[in-house]
């Protein structure tokens, strides 16, 4: 159980609350500092999954906690990001992120529950939305200048678009069973 991509997905979760009290910090240096804990806990993201293929080591315990790591990182980080900018620009698309993935999640377990869990496996689009999502938080986070600010929010609505169409193709892939009488 505890081989290395599953001890990054641990890490991972570990790095949570160290990112949002850094987050919250009243320093100067706060926002990098957080933003780099973001960037590392993604980075771990895209390291488990590699690692867990490349060495074999894929686990039913990572199966199970790499998306919920994933899932709860990205949460965290667009909660205190909408509290810390306090504007809808900011609000609407981390709740159309987070209720994408409460739905998603629930679309799986349901499929799963039907034996039809690979209708709904995670598509390249789900890939690309995720990068554009790190990238923009990390960008948002980390506030170097109000250019990177616009440019993350750029990425942040990408992100929110590809949340939107993915979703939309997972429940277009489950509709048949959806929609069964």
């Amino acid at each position: 159980m505890w081989n290395i991509p599953n001890t990054l997905t641990t890490f991972r979760l570990f790095l949570i609350p160290i990112f949002l009290v850094i987050f919250y910090l009243p320093f100067s240096w706060a926002f990098f500092a957080a933003a780099f804990v973001f960037w590392l806990a993604s980075i771990t993201d895209i390291l488990d999954g590699y690692l867990a293929r490349r060495l074999n080591q894929s686990t039913p315990f990572g199966a199970f906690l790499d998306p919920v790591a994933d899932k709860v990182m990205v949460c965290a980080a667009l909660v205190a990001l909408s509290s810390h900018y306090q504007s809808l620009y900011m609000t609407i698309p981390a709740l159309v992120i987070i209720s994408r993935e409460i739905v998603i999640s629930a679309l799986r377990e349901w499929m799963a529950e039907q034996g039809k869990r690979d209708n709904v496996a995670v598509s390249n689009m789900g890939k690309f939305k995720t990068a554009a999502q790190m990238l923009a938080i990390i960008g948002l986070i980390w506030q170097f200048d109000t250019w990177m600010i616009y440019l993350s929010y750029g990425l942040l609505y990408v992100a929110t678009f590809l949340t939107l169409s993915s979703m939309l193709q997972y429940l277009m892939a489950a509709w048949s069973e959806l929609t069964k009488n």
